[in-house]
């Protein structure tokens, strides 16, 4: 599972820094990629990256401001040029149908794949599979905009072949059994409980991508105790009346919320063009202030999520 930041600026594309993208990288866990806002230019980004469109297969959108969703027709169509032709879902406020559609039908575009479309009006689950689940809430900007919780299910343990070997255990068919915690009866007329030969599931990992907000408690409830916050930082620590006036959030403001929810990393993106060079440091030394374990993120950076091992499922 990986973090990939195509677009790290916002309201306009600059030199350095693209509007909004950030790809979550599932290719491991569920051979996919998911998107969290497409701002202009995306296929470009993509373009300079080993992601393939056609592995796209879920789009979330936090809010229909031009930064965050101009990037989608392009996109869409480029990914049925790229051999696409599997279903995609697009999440996002109300409206979202009607901007892909009309995009679509007035520039005569035809897809190669369907596309489903989940409008979200109130905060809740809205994706729950053998592997993840997802929940939207909504968050303090000036036009309705999600953040969105990524919860990955616990991975099972791990089959402990040393201690069968030790337990003179043969290999074969039964160690499938064995890993799926059963009770088997072997050939010498022993029983074998398979709980005693696995090991502790593994704690699923924690994404929370919140969308522009100025301060919020739905933040908190999105970020509490994850593995990774992605936030927005588009003014510094002394334009609090600034960011407030503008319905987003300071770098002290993301770093005091990432403390209080007991998160292991955050990145701060969404940076103003004000941010350029060396002054993109200086949001990253302010809120490593409040939150040591902050990064400013750049367009292209990847970052891995690791497991925590010492968090078992049982806790």
């Amino acid at each position: 599972m990986k973090l990939e930041f195509l677009g790290t600026g916002s309201g306009v594309p600059g030199k350095f820094r693209n509007v909004a993208c950030t790809a979550l990288r599932l290719l491991d866990e569920c051979n996919s990629v998911w998107l969290f806002d497409v701002g202009e230019g995306t296929q470009q980004q993509i373009l300079n990256s080993s992601l393939k469109p056609r592995k796209i297969n879920k789009i979330f959108i936090t809010h229909l401001h031009g930064d965050h969703i101009f990037g989608l027709p392009g996109l869409l169509s480029s990914r049925s040029f790229q051999g696409g032709n599997t279903p995609l879902t697009i999440y996002g406020p109300k409206g979202i149908k009607d901007f892909v559609k009309v995009s679509l039908r007035v520039s005569q575009t035809r897809l190669a794949y369907h596309i489903n479309y989940v409008e979200l009006t109130n905060p809740g689950k809205i994706v729950d599979n053998d592997k993840f689940i997802v929940y939207a809430d909504t968050l303090s900007h000036n036009i309705k905009c999600f953040g969105y919780r990524i919860i990955e299910r616990d991975h099972p343990g791990e089959l402990l072949v040393d201690k069968l070997r030790q337990d003179n255990i043969p290999s074969g068919p039964a160690y499938g059994k064995i890993k799926a915690g059963k009770t088997i009866k072997l050939d010498d007329g022993r029983m074998i409980d398979g709980k005693n030969y696995v090991g502790h599931a593994q704690k699923g990992r924690i994404i929370a991508i919140l969308g522009d907000t100025r301060k919020s408690p739905h933040s908190y409830k999105l970020a509490k105790d994850a593995d990774v916050l992605v936030h927005e930082s588009t003014f510094g620590k002394n334009e609090a009346n600034l960011a407030h006036n503008y319905y987003h959030s300071t770098n002290v403001q993301a770093a005091q919320l990432a403390k209080n929810a007991d998160v292991k990393q955050l990145f701060l993106t969404h940076i103003s063009s004000r941010y350029t060079g060396k002054q993109s440091y200086l949001l990253q030394n302010q809120a490593k202030k409040i939150f040591p374990n902050t990064k400013v993120v750049n367009d292209f950076d990847i970052y891995e999520i690791p497991f925590d091992k010492n968090k078992r499922s049982e806790e």
